[in-house]
Protein backbone atom coordinates (compact mmCIF):
# COMPACT_ATOMS: atom_id res chain seq x y z
CA UNK A 1 0.00 0.00 0.00
CA UNK A 2 1.00 3.53 -0.89
CA UNK A 3 0.68 6.59 1.47
CA UNK A 4 -2.41 7.44 0.11
CA UNK A 5 -4.08 4.19 0.86
CA UNK A 6 -2.84 4.95 4.23
CA UNK A 7 -3.72 7.99 4.68
CA UNK A 8 -7.61 7.20 3.27
CA UNK A 9 -7.82 4.29 6.29
CA UNK A 10 -6.19 6.58 8.56
CA UNK A 11 -8.73 9.34 8.07
CA UNK A 12 -11.44 6.75 7.48
CA UNK A 13 -10.55 5.39 11.34
CA UNK A 14 -10.42 8.78 12.86
CA UNK A 15 -13.77 9.70 11.02
CA UNK A 16 -15.43 6.76 12.91
CA UNK A 17 -14.46 7.32 16.03
CA UNK A 18 -15.27 10.80 16.11
CA UNK A 19 -18.78 9.50 15.40
CA UNK A 20 -18.95 7.19 17.28
CA UNK A 21 -17.65 9.42 20.13
CA UNK A 22 -20.77 12.27 18.82
CA UNK A 23 -23.34 8.93 19.00
CA UNK A 24 -21.98 8.16 22.53
CA UNK A 25 -22.23 11.92 23.55
CA UNK A 26 -25.89 12.20 22.15
CA UNK A 27 -26.71 8.96 23.87
CA UNK A 28 -25.52 10.33 27.04
CA UNK A 29 -27.44 13.95 26.72
CA UNK A 30 -30.64 12.26 25.56
CA UNK A 31 -31.02 9.16 27.86
CA UNK A 32 -30.19 9.20 31.64
CA UNK A 33 -27.88 6.53 33.16
CA UNK A 34 -29.49 4.87 35.89
CA UNK A 35 -29.35 6.22 39.13
CA UNK A 36 -31.34 6.06 42.68
CA UNK A 37 -30.99 8.59 45.82
CA UNK A 38 -32.35 8.49 48.99
CA UNK A 39 -33.04 11.06 51.65
CA UNK A 40 -34.20 10.87 54.53
CA UNK A 41 -35.96 13.36 56.83
CA UNK A 42 -36.31 14.85 59.47
CA UNK A 43 -33.39 17.20 58.53
CA UNK A 44 -32.16 15.16 56.02
CA UNK A 45 -32.05 17.09 52.90
CA UNK A 46 -35.08 16.02 50.92
CA UNK A 47 -37.05 19.61 50.35
CA UNK A 48 -33.31 20.71 48.99
CA UNK A 49 -32.99 17.40 46.85
CA UNK A 50 -36.63 18.33 45.22
CA UNK A 51 -35.83 22.02 45.05
CA UNK A 52 -33.17 21.03 42.98
CA UNK A 53 -34.49 18.99 40.33
CA UNK A 54 -37.02 21.81 40.20
CA UNK A 55 -34.43 23.66 39.21
CA UNK A 56 -33.25 21.35 36.62
CA UNK A 57 -36.84 21.11 34.77
CA UNK A 58 -36.89 22.39 31.18
CA UNK A 59 -40.55 21.12 29.82
CA UNK A 60 -42.26 19.68 32.21
CA UNK A 61 -43.01 19.04 35.85
CA UNK A 62 -46.07 16.89 37.47
CA UNK A 63 -47.42 16.70 40.64
CA UNK A 64 -49.35 14.70 42.73
CA UNK A 65 -49.65 15.91 46.56
CA UNK A 66 -51.49 15.15 49.67
CA UNK A 67 -50.38 18.23 51.80
CA UNK A 68 -48.59 20.99 50.41
CA UNK A 69 -47.24 23.88 52.46
CA UNK A 70 -43.26 24.29 51.86
CA UNK A 71 -42.77 27.05 50.80
CA UNK A 72 -39.02 26.65 49.39
CA UNK A 73 -40.99 23.71 46.60
CA UNK A 74 -44.07 25.91 46.26
CA UNK A 75 -41.72 28.51 44.83
CA UNK A 76 -39.67 26.33 42.73
CA UNK A 77 -42.79 25.15 41.41
CA UNK A 78 -43.77 29.13 40.31
CA UNK A 79 -39.79 29.94 38.78
CA UNK A 80 -40.20 27.09 37.06
CA UNK A 81 -43.62 28.21 35.72
CA UNK A 82 -41.85 31.54 35.24
CA UNK A 83 -39.16 30.35 32.81
CA UNK A 84 -41.46 28.25 30.70
CA UNK A 85 -41.79 25.02 32.20
CA UNK A 86 -45.32 23.12 32.23
CA UNK A 87 -46.45 22.84 36.11
CA UNK A 88 -49.59 20.46 36.75
CA UNK A 89 -50.23 19.81 39.95
CA UNK A 90 -52.98 17.56 41.39
CA UNK A 91 -53.89 17.95 45.12
CA UNK A 92 -55.79 16.06 47.85
CA UNK A 93 -59.61 18.10 48.78
CA UNK A 94 -57.98 18.36 52.21
CA UNK A 95 -56.06 21.41 50.86
CA UNK A 96 -59.86 23.39 50.23
CA UNK A 97 -59.91 23.61 53.98
CA UNK A 98 -56.73 23.39 55.23
CA UNK A 99 -55.14 27.12 56.80
CA UNK A 100 -51.35 26.60 55.97
CA UNK A 101 -52.17 25.06 52.42
CA UNK A 102 -50.25 26.33 49.66
CA UNK A 103 -53.32 26.05 47.20
CA UNK A 104 -53.79 29.68 47.50
CA UNK A 105 -50.09 30.76 46.89
CA UNK A 106 -50.41 28.67 43.86
CA UNK A 107 -53.50 30.06 42.67
CA UNK A 108 -52.49 33.86 42.86
CA UNK A 109 -49.21 32.66 41.13
CA UNK A 110 -51.04 31.60 38.10
CA UNK A 111 -50.72 28.26 38.77
CA UNK A 112 -53.98 25.88 38.08
CA UNK A 113 -53.81 23.30 40.49
CA UNK A 114 -56.85 20.73 40.27
CA UNK A 115 -58.34 19.20 43.29
CA UNK A 116 -59.00 15.41 43.48
CA UNK A 117 -61.84 14.23 45.41
CA UNK A 118 -62.31 10.79 44.22
CA UNK A 119 -60.49 9.30 47.30
CA UNK A 120 -61.08 9.39 50.46
CA UNK A 121 -57.36 10.42 50.96
CA UNK A 122 -55.58 11.36 47.47
CA UNK A 123 -52.22 10.58 49.56
CA UNK A 124 -49.49 10.47 47.01
CA UNK A 125 -46.47 12.24 46.97
CA UNK A 126 -45.04 12.03 43.75
CA UNK A 127 -43.39 14.56 41.09
CA UNK A 128 -42.44 13.46 37.44
CA UNK A 129 -40.05 15.72 35.62
CA UNK A 130 -39.37 16.47 31.92
CA UNK A 131 -40.59 12.10 31.42
CA UNK A 132 -37.22 11.20 32.99
CA UNK A 133 -37.00 12.25 36.78
CA UNK A 134 -39.12 10.43 39.24
CA UNK A 135 -39.42 11.67 43.10
CA UNK A 136 -41.55 9.82 45.17
CA UNK A 137 -41.69 8.64 48.61
CA UNK A 138 -43.74 9.03 52.25
CA UNK A 139 -41.98 12.46 51.80
CA UNK A 140 -44.76 15.14 52.01
CA UNK A 141 -44.38 18.33 50.41
CA UNK A 142 -44.47 19.97 53.95
CA UNK A 143 -42.42 22.12 56.15
CA UNK A 144 -43.33 19.31 59.08
CA UNK A 145 -42.00 16.55 56.81
CA UNK A 146 -38.52 18.16 56.38
CA UNK A 147 -37.86 19.59 60.38
CA UNK A 148 -39.73 17.20 62.06
CA UNK A 149 -41.36 13.98 60.68
CA UNK A 150 -39.68 10.98 59.86
CA UNK A 151 -40.28 10.49 56.09
CA UNK A 152 -38.03 9.35 53.00
CA UNK A 153 -37.74 10.66 49.57
CA UNK A 154 -36.19 8.47 46.04
CA UNK A 155 -35.00 10.65 43.38
CA UNK A 156 -35.45 7.52 40.34
CA UNK A 157 -33.53 8.54 36.77
CA UNK A 158 -32.93 6.38 34.21
CA UNK A 159 -35.93 3.94 34.34
CA UNK A 160 -38.31 5.08 31.80
CA UNK A 161 -40.81 2.00 32.47
CA UNK A 162 -41.40 3.82 36.00
CA UNK A 163 -41.70 7.32 35.03
CA UNK A 164 -44.31 5.85 32.47
CA UNK A 165 -46.40 4.52 35.34
CA UNK A 166 -46.00 7.25 37.09
CA UNK A 167 -47.25 9.55 34.22
CA UNK A 168 -50.11 6.87 33.33
CA UNK A 169 -51.40 7.05 36.98
CA UNK A 170 -50.88 10.83 37.37
CA UNK A 171 -53.53 11.02 34.01
CA UNK A 172 -55.63 8.88 35.65
CA UNK A 173 -55.83 11.02 38.82
CA UNK A 174 -56.27 14.12 36.60
CA UNK A 175 -59.10 12.91 34.87
CA UNK A 176 -60.98 12.44 37.64
CA UNK A 177 -60.11 15.90 39.22
CA UNK A 178 -61.74 19.49 39.54
CA UNK A 179 -61.24 22.93 39.85
CA UNK A 180 -60.46 24.23 43.54
CA UNK A 181 -63.90 25.11 44.97
CA UNK A 182 -61.62 28.17 47.07
CA UNK A 183 -61.22 31.41 45.82
CA UNK A 184 -57.89 32.97 45.71
CA UNK A 185 -56.79 34.89 48.90
CA UNK A 186 -56.87 38.69 48.59
CA UNK A 187 -53.21 39.90 48.09
CA UNK A 188 -51.66 41.47 51.48
CA UNK A 189 -52.81 45.29 51.34
CA UNK A 190 -49.65 47.17 51.93
CA UNK A 191 -49.39 49.26 55.60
Amino acid sequence: MDSMEWLLIATGFTGALSLLYLLRAAHHAWMMPPSLEAHFSPKGGCTDAIVREIQHARHEILVLAYSFTSKPIAQALVDAKLRGVHVDIVLDHSNEKEEYTDLHFFLQQGLHPVIDPHHAIAHNKVMVIDNRTLLTGSFNFTQHAESDNAENLMVIKGHPEMVRAYKENFQAHKAHARAPEVKPAAPARAA
